[in-house]
């Protein structure tokens, strides 16, 4: 009786340990599978690597004039002669050697970008900069002003009331100026005259340029389109451009918009390290490996300090007072101490552990640079 017992209970135990087995497996597979889901693969849009080819905006650029200012124009002869033949062309024809006091005129330069497929009508931002000696732009009107591409044909036309995004004022000499007052921005301000031609939908084949050149992203591009539209319909020309050709009886913009909107995630870019030079700053990316290497650093600082001497002379003496100058000259050598790195050793580890000792910005890029000589960085110094 107590061994049939004992058998019925160990058998019940059996049970319940693979029923909590069975439980704990699931719970893992279930933990994994949303680690997996929640864990999004680095993928980004055609349309954030690439651009279409001819698919670009052009700088338009002209020369007008700003009026309407509170005495805070300029005095420059070709503003005065622009001013002449402003005059002219309305009818009003000044004596000859008229001297012509212009303070609420000023000279400017309007720029602009014609974006692509802009046609006649549309209204365009453009920024009005002064080029002479104009102490501010606030509350001018930009006169009618043409703006011109790079062949030198008029593509758009600008007019209209300024807006400066500063203020100033002066008296008795004093001065007080937040922001910048000779650069104004016109909203809608310019008007499209003539548009450019498209080639967009004139050619039997599309081509895509990429942002960053790179084999291997352009190889894994192509890959992608022939995927989603079928083989052979495109085709790397090099590490940037990719030839596509547009499946037949096919809207030219739909197919750029599927285009455009195909995920891929691009290879993982080379080793490189941007030093600025004039700021002292450091960028890297995640690329970057180190060699077992060792690193010493050591301070040396001269110190120069002068301070004036003033001999007087005597009472009801001739003598003169002189003046002059004792320098002491102070140099202070801190002794060098020595980092090792191992290999593999992240780059941002290296610059804790040299900020650490107290390597100064200039040193660090002296350091990396020494570092590159030595074979130890794996990287790409380019120096900005």
């Amino acid at each position: 009786m107590m061994t049939a017992t004992l058998k019925r209970l160990s058998t019940l135990a059996y049970e319940h340990w693979k029923d909590i087995v069975a439980m704990l497996l699931v719970n893992i597979m279930v933990f994994m599978a949303s680690m997996a889901l929640s864990t999004p693969a680095h993928a980004e849009r055609i349309k954030d690597l690439a651009t279409i080819q001819g698919v670009r905006s052009n700088q338009l650029i002209g020369y007008g004039l700003v009026v309407g200012l509170d005495g805070t124009g300029d005095q420059n002869p070709y503003t005065i002669q622009s001013t002449i033949n402003m005059m002219q062309q309305l009818g009003v024809t000044l004596p000859p050697n008229t001297s012509i006091q212009m303070k609420n005129v000023a000279a400017v330069i309007v720029t602009s970008a014609l974006p692509p497929f802009a046609q006649p009508g549309q209204t365009l931002d453009v920024t009005v900069s002064s080029m002479g000696s104009a102490k501010s732009l606030r509350g001018g009107t930009l006169l009618m002003t043409p703006l011109k591409g790079a062949d030198g044909q008029v593509y758009a036309m600008a007019q209209g009331n300024l807006v400066v995004g500063g203020v100033g004022a002066s008296a008795n000499g004093s001065q007080a100026q937040i922001n910048h007052l000779s650069v104004g921005r016109i909203s809608d301000g310019a008007s499209v005259e003539r548009a450019l031609p498209s080639s967009v939908n004139l050619s039997d084949t599309v081509t895509i340029e990429l942002k960053d050149s790179d084999f291997s992203t352009a190889n894994i591009v192509v890959n992608a389109i022939n995927r989603r539209f079928g083989q052979n319909t495109a085709l790397a020309q090099d590490g940037r451009v990719i030839q596509i050709k547009p499946p037949a009886n096919n809207s030219r913009v739909g197919f750029l918009a599927a285009l455009e909107a195909i995920n891929v995630t691009p290879a993982q870019t080379s080793a490189k390290i941007i030093l600025n030079a004039r700021t002292g700053s450091v960028v890297m990316n995640q690329s970057v490996t180190l060699d077992n290497c060792a690193i010493s650093h050591g301070n040396l600082s001269v110190v120069i300090n002068s301070a004036p001497v003033i001999s007087q002379p005597g009472p009801l003496s001739s003598g003169q007072t002189v003046a002059t100058q004792v320098s002491q000259i102070e140099i202070n050598k801190e002794p060098g101490k020595v980092v090792p790195v191992p290999a593999g050793a992240s780059l941002s580890d290296v610059v804790k552990a040299l900020n650490a000792i107290g390597t100064t910005p200039q040193d660090l890029l002296a350091i990396l640079q020494a570092m590159k000589a030595a074979g130890a960085l794996r990287a790409d110094l380019e120096v900005i």
